[in-house]
């Protein structure tokens, strides 16, 4: 018995709204399309080649430069300096994801390569970063592939290639054998480059994404951009080896001869068969970058064309010529920009042939010759450069090559910058205390500075470099935070010469930033102790702890083998150690300013009061009295208390004078600010605030022990008033400084027992 089978649920109908927001996302894409000017006919490529040549004939190098300025620049502070940063390199079009850190000196040697190759008309060096692994050599080239694929996507940065489009016989009568006289005397198309696909037999693609101008002959180059008026904006001379003089490809140079010849040498009916099209530049399909890896070994092939369908619709006139396709990373990443990471982990024989591709633009290939504009780009460490160094080829090599060194990170903000941005990305679902970034950099940095020999200064600086510690170091190139201890004229000779220390330590093989720990290694340390069950919260002291373990395995970390050097360099394992000293210093800092007994503005207050007596004394002028308005000598007893306080030793007057000058240095420095004592006197801010801290030290104790006791669930032991103001203890530590309660209890123990046990 058959059943019969049910009717299938008929398909429910497009809903309106939906059909409506087809249609508009429809509109929507093909306005882009015509607004982006994905494809044009070659008289209307001229047309923008008219109107905007700076825009349109340039090659990779200028390419390149005019995205690095595309994106502005800014002026940043540095040990060595004010430098410029190029905002490239900070991500804009995606939010700063993947933002390379610091590195200007990296950012400002990649853009003068890149103007050196404009200026000379040829790019005839490979770019090699070189530095130890994990210093940001891949993230820079990175950005540079990122910052080409959005600028490409913009009309500033429009790059055009092109096809050879073949219309059907319904178009072309005679399906194009160009032997018919009848042909020559119909009405033609004026170009072939807007015929829907249903009109097109054939299409032949550029496979090495030819620039349309290399269609001009070379000879009859500069006269057409006269005539356009474009020779002025962009004469002939600055077009460069490849725009200049360059050629069509193998296959395309076979296609154009072959028309030119069935068309009798009428080059405008050539012409008719150019679609010019909008190329995009893109990472993922390797079109205008491609990255090469070590394993692998072709970058470039070439093999005949023989089973595309579209061959057969091809007019006779091309049916007899072998047309080759060129495929690989050098191919797909011409007009652009190819990396070839680790380069010197492949065998020398590997890559020779590189180094003569990028001095001649040209790639040998079997049968043919790829003519390329391309930037060669590539990274290596220092030990695998040193090795090349050593080897008999290396003077072969070292002509060719532009050395660029990346070093570690050597200012510990900066530094700090990485693991906030790790911080912020990775959530690692407890709360992140105070300083925790800061500890981790601090001692990252600690790691890869160099001792700083004396005898490369002159005294009195030697003797102050001799006696430099790590950590005064890092905070010396960090903010220009001189050692305790110095005179005035000591902390301005040594802040004077901060960029002279930098120079010596960047000026040997060794250089200081090539060895310590990468970021990569305190990375896993910074998400290790985020997994510490030990620890509440993500403490500077559960980093400190990984950090340790990490110094302790020398079996796998090459710099941990360094022999320890004067005054602690290189003394990894006791480097935890300062950092957490340092941490300590912070803590308490901000447990005296949030114990309220005394407003922190008031340390400042009573520096910039010192400041305008000692102004009103060396000028001998009377001040005005704030409350009587009376005329008033500057008052020798504050004079005296506060440059006791200072530890003033020798001559009261020339100290007072000095610091006169100072200020009026600072305005000169800053001519549009008015001084501000923190930022010209810091140490001295910092004397008069540790002043203050030893008078109150057992204030500051037991209101330390009944904030633990509040913290302990103890609180019933404790007076209302004393509850009150342990709470507003808390209070003022999350709001002022960010410790949440399970960060404020383990940090104000660990300060309990290091500095107030007593």
């Amino acid at each position: 018995m058959s059943r019969s089978r049910e009717a299938p649920p008929s398909a429910p109908s497009t809903r309106p709204a939906v059909a409506e927001r087809l249609q508009t996302l429809g509109g929507a894409v093909s306005d882009d399309f015509a607004a982006n000017k994905r494809l044009l006919s070659y008289a209307e490529y001229l047309e923008l080649v008219a109107q905007a040549p700076r825009v349109h004939l340039r090659g990779a190098a200028q390419y390149l430069c005019d995205m690095f300025e595309h994106y502005g620049t800014e002026q940043v502070s540095s040990p060595v300096g004010t430098q410029q940063r190029f905002r490239l390199f900070d991500a804009p079009w995606d939010q700063g994801r993947g933002r390379l850190v610091g590195q200007e000196s990296l950012q400002n040697d990649l853009y003068r390569v890149l103007r050196n190759f404009v200026r000379q008309g040829r790019i005839d060096r490979f770019i090699l970063l070189h530095g130890p692994n994990g210093s940001a050599k891949s993230t820079a080239i990175d950005l540079l592939a990122r910052g080409m694929e959005h600028y490409s996507g913009r009309d500033e940065g429009a790059l055009y290639c092109f096809s050879w489009v073949f219309p059907t016989q319904a178009i072309e009568r005679s399906g194009i054998g160009f032997g018919d006289a009848a042909e020559r005397g119909a009405p033609r198309l004026q170009s072939y480059a807007h015929l829907d696909d249903t009109a097109i037999d054939a299409r032949v693609h550029c496979d090495v994404h030819d620039h349309p101008l290399l269609l001009i002959p070379a000879a009859r180059r500069a006269e057409l951009l006269d005539s356009l008026g474009a020779g002025a904006t962009a004469p002939a001379a600055a077009l460069g080896d490849y725009l200049g003089k360059g050629d069509l490809c193998f296959k395309c140079k076979q296609v154009y001869e072959a028309l030119l010849s069935a068309y009798e040498g009428d080059f405008l009916r050539v012409l008719r068969h150019v679609q010019v099209q909008r190329l995009y530049v893109s990472r993922r399909y390797r079109v205008g970058t491609a990255r090469v890896e070590p394993q692998m070994a072709v970058d470039a092939t070439l093999r005949q064309v023989t089973g595309d369908r579209s061959l057969a619709a091809l007019p006779s006139a091309l049916q007899s010529v072998a047309l080759y396709e060129a495929d690989g990373e050098l191919v797909r990443a011409n007009r652009g920009l190819i990396d070839f990471a680790d380069l010197f982990k492949r065998p020398l024989e590997a890559f020779k042939y590189l180094l003569a591709a990028v001095e001649s633009g040209q790639v040998a290939l079997p049968q043919v010759t790829l003519f390329v504009d391309l930037v060669f780009i590539g990274s290596a460490n220092e030990n695998h450069l040193n090795a090349l160094m050593e080897s008999p080829e290396w003077m072969s090599f070292k002509a060719r090559f532009e050395l660029v060194r990346v070093p570690y990170l050597l200012d510990f903000r900066r530094e700090q910058q990485i693991y906030e941005l790790q911080l912020r990305e990775a959530q690692p679902g407890k709360p992140a205390a105070p300083h925790v970034t800061e500890a981790a950099a601090l001692w990252a940095v600690l790691t890869r500075l160099r001792r700083p020999d004396p005898k490369h200064f002159e005294e009195p600086l030697r003797t102050l470099v001799a006696k430099l510690s790590p950590r005064d170091k890092a905070l010396l190139y960090a903010d220009g935070t001189t050692p305790a201890g110095l005179s005035e004229e000591q902390a301005k000779t040594l802040r004077a010469h901060v960029e002279a220390l930098w120079r010596e330590g960047s000026s040997a093989l060794y250089y200081e930033g090539r060895t310590g720990a990468s970021a990569r290694e305190v990375k896993t340390a910074l998400m290790n102790a985020a997994q510490a069950a030990q620890h509440g919260c993500l403490s500077p002291e559960a980093v400190l702890q990984q950090l340790e373990q990490l110094a302790g395995e020398t079996a796998v970390y090459e710099f941990l083998r360094q022999e320890p050097q004067g005054e602690g360099y290189a003394n990894h394992r006791a480097f935890a150690e300062v950092v957490r000293q340092w941490c300590l210093d912070r803590l308490d800092e901000e447990l005296h300013a949030a114990t309220g007994l005394v407003e922190e503005s008031r340390h400042g207050e009573l520096l910039a009061r010192y400041l305008t007596q000692v102004t009103h004394h060396v000028r001998k002028e009377k001040l005005t009295n704030p409350v009587t308005g009376a005329q008033e000598d500057p008052d020798p007893r504050l004079l005296a208390e506060v440059e006791r306080t200072l530890g003033v030793e020798g001559n009261v007057d020339d100290f007072r004078r000095g610091l006169i000058s100072r200020i009026g240095a600072w305005a000169l420095d800053h001519p549009d600010r008015r001084p501000e004592y923190a930022e010209v006197f810091p140490q001295h801010l910092t004397r008069l605030r540790e002043r203050y801290y030893e008078q109150q030290h057992q204030r500051v104790r037991r209101l330390l022990g009944q904030a633990l006791q509040l913290l302990a669930g103890e609180q019933a032991g404790l007076s209302p008033d004393d509850l009150g103001r342990a709470r507003a203890l808390l209070e003022r530590l999350e709001r002022q400084f960010g410790y949440a309660e399970p960060c404020a209890r383990e940090a104000l123990m660990r300060l309990a027992r290091s500095r107030y046990a007593d």
